[in-house]
């Protein structure tokens, strides 16, 4: 049966001695004692059955078997640090996934990420494009913004203020809502319909229906008309000038959007609270 090898701190003593020529400078640089450096070269020489260092009263030298061993001791332990560099890499750095719809992502997430970035440069972001609740569910995400009414969204979400109707528009689009366009976003309750009935606006007809608000912004940016959008989607847009306000007076949104936070760590705090402030301050249209 081959003989054990001695053990990898001894090694780790031996090469910083080696290097500084120094048993208390290796100790201060591996964390040890002076008395642990010395005691565990002398257990390595007694174990390898020759003398590596000259002792002197002011330091050290390396013997011809000191010279030697040295260079494949360092290879040795370049190379362990090589193979375990990934892995100590991988626990330092912090992932998280959060799973939001596209036009949350693209609208109101995506202008301000480097923020986050700059703030938080050990967070990496996966984001996943959800929409339906076995979505949100297959995503396995940290964090999940989601899109309805309170009972829908489940009991642990909490809604993102503030959650108003804006009618918007390209700057260089003119008309009123009776002769312009209308954008319409379907599968949602809140309509063009209903926000004549609360703020007491006559429109006429949509003329063009999509199924998300980010799309309906993105239409409205192009020059097609009027989109009747979440103020949390279309805050960036409004404050850049790609588009305005086509009306004054805001409505309340009978469904909304709401975050909810599936693990407790952080990294994932650190986010849900950067993004409950960005959409605080910058939804404010």
């Amino acid at each position: 049966m081959a003989k054990a090898l001695p053990p990898l701190t001894w090694f780790r003593s031996f090469e910083a001695a080696a290097r500084r020529l120094s048993s208390t400078a290796a100790a201060d640089e591996i964390g040890l004692t002076q008395s642990a450096v010395s005691q565990q070269i002398r257990a390595l020489e007694t174990r390898l059955g020759v003398v590596l260092f000259h002792r002197h009263a002011r330091g050290l030298s390396l013997t011809d078997e000191g010279r030697k061993l040295l260079p494949q001791v360092e290879a040795a332990l370049e190379m362990l640090e090589t193979a375990a560099s990934p892995y100590l890499t991988e626990k330092k750095a912090r992932h998280i996934t959060v799973a939001a719809s596209i036009s949350i992502i693209e609208w109101v997430i995506a202008p301000a990420l480097p923020r986050f970035g700059t703030q938080h440069p050990e967070t990496s972001v996966r984001f996943v494009s959800t929409i339906w609740p076995d979505e949100y569910a297959a995503s396995r995400a940290d964090i999940e913004i989601r899109f309805g009414s309170e009972k829908q969204v489940g009991k642990n979400a909490v809604p993102l203020q503030p959650n108003r109707l804006i009618p918007v528009k390209a700057p260089s689009l003119v008309g009123d809502l009776q002769t312009l366009p209308l954008i319409e976003s379907v599968g949602t309750s809140d309509s063009w319909a209903s926000w004549s009935d609360v703020t007491g606006q006559q429109v006429g007809h949509p003329t063009y229906f999509v199924d998300s608000y980010g799309l309906a912004l993105q239409l409205a940016v192009a020059g097609n008309g009027v989109a009747l959008v979440n103020s949390i989607i279309a805050a960036h847009a409004v404050k850049t000038g790609a588009v305005q306000p086509a009306f004054d007076q805001p409505a309340a949104a009978s469904e909304g959007y709401f975050l909810s936070v599936q693990r407790d760590s952080a990294s994932v705090t650190e986010f849900a609270d950067w993004f409950s402030d960005l959409v605080r301050f910058q939804a404010r249209v």
